[in-house]
């Protein structure tokens, strides 16, 4: 019997509107997933956490953004979401960046170019476990 349970709701801060089209489209498509906000910058997508904080199951933050950094973003996310997963996507996954992003309690961090499908995979696992739980 196919499962009833809502899908996984997921924010994305990205300042790239091809990126975030892409991303929404692709996730949407191939998983129990619905975007239910999206942000290009720091100051509204602080906003959006603050005014929903139980708004989503998964954060997908990108480091650099039209306006200030994700990082803050993942600082946000930390004090009025913490349920939330936080996964960063980002073009610049050197060593110290996914430390920090770590340090400040991303649960992953994926490579833009390179780890696209190790993200899909990484959301397919938290929409199995939250539909299952």
């Amino acid at each position: 019997m196919p499962s009833t349970s809502p899908p996984l709701r997921c924010f994305i801060v990205e300042d790239s509107p091809l990126i975030l089209r892409n991303l929404t489209d692709t996730l949407e498509q191939v998983l129990p997933l619905q975007v239910v906000g999206t942000a290009v910058d720091e100051d509204s997508a602080t906003e959006w956490i603050r005014n929903h904080p139980s708004g989503c199951d998964l954060m997908i933050i990108d480091v650099f953004l039209k306006t200030g950094i994700g990082l803050n973003v993942l600082v946000a996310a930390r004090r009025h979401a913490s349920q939330a997963r936080r996964v960063v996507l980002t073009n610049y996954a050197t060593d110290a960046i996914r430390q920090r992003c770590l340090a400040l309690d991303a649960d992953r961090v994926f490579d833009k170019s390179s780890e696209l499908e190790d993200l899909i995979a990484y959301c397919s696992e938290l929409a199995s476990s939250t539909r299952a739980a």
